[in-house]
């Protein structure tokens, strides 16, 4: 997949329903490369969609164990707007911003999105400062 689609092309209804996840995460702080593979899916609830996450993360030489990650997306205008499950803000894509970044004290996650191979996409976080350093690749499949 390319670095960024020129633009979203795809509304948050698209999103709707079941994707099979495949995430990367490759550490080079710790030296460690996790995999995570799962199911994700964006449901309506009221005027809400919310991202649910579930699957198995290997993560280094630890037993594998159980995550689960749940985020609230709004469509607001031409912009998807993606808040942390407690409802504070995390970051915006738009048809002219497939990239955003989250300020994480002490650490900053810089995230792009590629809808250009749709329904197949991705979001790919780079994460950096003094705690982490960390490449996180997620990729969405029906």
């Amino acid at each position: 997949m390319g670095q960024s689609a020129p633009n979203l092309a795809i509304s948050l209804a698209d999103l709707i329903g079941a994707w099979r996840l495949s995430r990367v995460i490759e550490d080079q702080r710790a030296g460690i490369t996790g995999r995570f593979e799962g199911e994700c899916h964006w449901r309506e609830e009221g005027s809400n969609i919310w991202q649910e996450e579930n699957g198995l993360l290997h993560y280094g030489t630890a037993p594998p164990m159980r995550a689960t990650r749940r985020y609230l997306w709004q469509q607001q205008g031409a912009a998807l707007a993606v808040f942390f499950e407690d409802g504070r803000p995390f970051h915006t894509l738009s048809t002219d911003q497939t990239r955003d970044a989250h300020w994480c004290d002490p650490d900053m996650y810089h995230v792009s999105y590629d809808f250009s191979q749709w329904p197949e996409w991705q979001s790919v976080w780079k994460v950096t400062g003094p705690r982490k350093d960390a490449m996180i690749t997620s990729r969405f499949t029906r």
